[in-house]
């Protein structure tokens, strides 16, 4: 019992350093919670990390209950999520692009949008960011072992570290933008230029996405 126990938690530190690998990789996710921190400040930034962990939350159990096997046998279901993500992410690349600001609250429309929009559009990127289903698809199965116990725990326990992992690297990411906001505040030429920055990184983020979301 002691050896299964070990081996079970081994199964989970890798797990985690997959997971950590996934997450720290620059993609839609990481993209929103930047940009709505740049543009909304730390409450925008913590819910659109919020929004992200509940979208997280939403890939596990699915993950769990198989519904991730559609998306495989379907690849037109699959195409047509990182698609609509891509979309979404690169508008609000161009939305940057075309601002005076990076705080214009015209650009993404942050500053006006309530937190709960805020977290809802974070769960719906979440949700359409191909990554996340292809570890779902590649990787999650790989750790469901019917002898370490009910299929269910393992899955919550697996929720919960996919959950922490989220909030930690999400939320470095949200408090460093808005330590960026602060600095940028009152130099107009440089949050001219950040804003150009960080809508050009959306727009590559969301072609690479949609680019390697294809080809898998």
């Amino acid at each position: 019992m002691d050896s299964l126990a070990l081996q079970h938690t081994a199964h989970l530190w890798l797990f985690f350093v997959l997971l950590l690998g996934v997450v720290a990789l620059p993609g839609l996710d990481m993209a929103f919670v930047m940009a709505s921190a740049l543009v909304g400040g730390r409450r925008a930034g913590l819910g659109a990390v919020a929004g992200i962990v509940a979208g997280g939350a939403c890939h596990t159990a699915m993950g769990a209950l198989g519904v991730g096997v559609v998306l495989k046998l379907f690849p037109a279901a699959f195409n047509a999520l990182l698609l609509a993500g891509a979309a979404y992410v690169a508008w609000m690349g161009v939305a940057l692009l075309r601002s005076r600001s990076a705080f214009d609250g015209a650009a993404v429309h942050t500053r006006q949008r309530p937190l709960a929009a805020t977290f809802g559009k974070a769960v719906l990127t979440c949700l359409m960011n191909p990554k996340a289903y292809v570890f779902m698809l590649a990787v999650f199965p790989q750790f469901l072992r019917p002898e370490h116990g009910p299929i269910w725990a393992q899955a919550v326990v697996m929720g919960l570290i996919i959950a922490a992992t989220q909030a930690g690297v999400y939320g470095l990411v949200a408090l460093g933008a808005v330590r960026a906001q602060r600095s940028l505040q009152g130099n107009p030429q440089a949050s001219v230029w950040t804003a150009r920055a960080v809508g050009l990184l959306l727009l590559l983020a969301s072609a690479w996405t949609a680019w390697e979301g294809w080809r898998l």
